[in-house]
């Protein structure tokens, strides 16, 4: 079939049931009013995924500036509970190839969700491939149970509407700002997209945050807390690519048990 100029199109034969589905109904989700600009679906089928194609430009601080500000308010248009799905989405999600679990129900707090929907499903899914042990799980179960009992949390934060896999590639540079694709959205710690930015580099990131604050000041000691939100995407990491990313997932989880 022949791609019609100025659309992009990923295509997956045999993908899982929702796999494109979910990631649009992501997109359609963050679409806020002053938010941080995202593709639009333009057609959506199983295997199948159609957007404008974009047009990327070097970065700037004054669109880093923008993006943080944009942000901001992306975040603030808020989620139901901290683990929600998409709007119009029921199931559960992806990031990359692997399952992402969504909280169907309220769950207590944001360090509930943390521990059973972001950390403990893929504990078990490494440990099941043998790229983790017993004494390796015995670290993480203590910081699981740290997060359960509300040491991380704070009631003063209301669910965030993430991106939710906002790495630099999943950001693109573009003349009219930065604009976001490729979702796993959820609701979730407004410090987690900032530490998914963070993670693996992300160009001008001192600008991005400065023009978040603007808009949304981060709670005092924010940036200590950026690891606990980075060990969810080092685990993603583990069971997609192995036991080379163990070690800094098990030093990230006793900096915080």
């Amino acid at each position: 079939m022949a791609v019609p100029e100025g659309v992009f199109v990923k295509e997956q034969p045999g993908a899982p049931a929702g796999f494109f589905e979910v990631e649009a109904a992501g997109l359609r989700w963050l679409a806020v009013p002053g938010g941080v600009p995202v593709v639009p679906p333009l057609e959506v089928a199983p295997g199948r995924l159609a957007t404008p194609r974009l047009s990327a430009v070097p970065p700037t601080g004054l669109l880093a500036e923008e993006f943080g500000r944009r942000l901001a308010v992306t975040h603030d248009a808020g989620a139901r509970w901290f683990g929600v799905p998409p709007d119009d989405w029921q199931a559960d999600g992806f990031i990359g190839p692997i399952p992402l679990p969504h909280a169907h129900t309220p769950v207590a707090s944001w360090g509930e969700f943390y521990a059973e929907f972001r950390l403990r499903p893929y504990l078990r899914a490494a440990y099941d491939k043998g790229v983790i042990d017993t004494s390796h799980l015995a670290v993480f179960d203590q910081l699981c149970a740290k997060l359960t009992s509300g040491v991380y949390d704070d009631p003063s934060d209301h669910p965030a509407r993430l991106h939710g896999d906002l790495w630099s590639g999943n950001a693109v540079w573009c003349a009219d700002g930065v604009t976001m694709i490729d979702p796993a959205s959820h609701g979730g710690h407004r410090e987690t997209d900032l530490a998914m930015l963070d993670l693996f580099g992300f160009p001008l990131l001192e600008r991005v945050l400065r023009g978040y604050n603007e808009v949304h000041p981060l709670a005092d000691g924010w940036w200590s807390r950026i690891g606990l939100h980075q060990l969810h995407p080092l685990m993603t990491h583990v069971v997609i690519f192995g036991a080379a990313y163990v070690p800094r997932a098990l030093a990230m989880a006793r900096k915080f048990d």
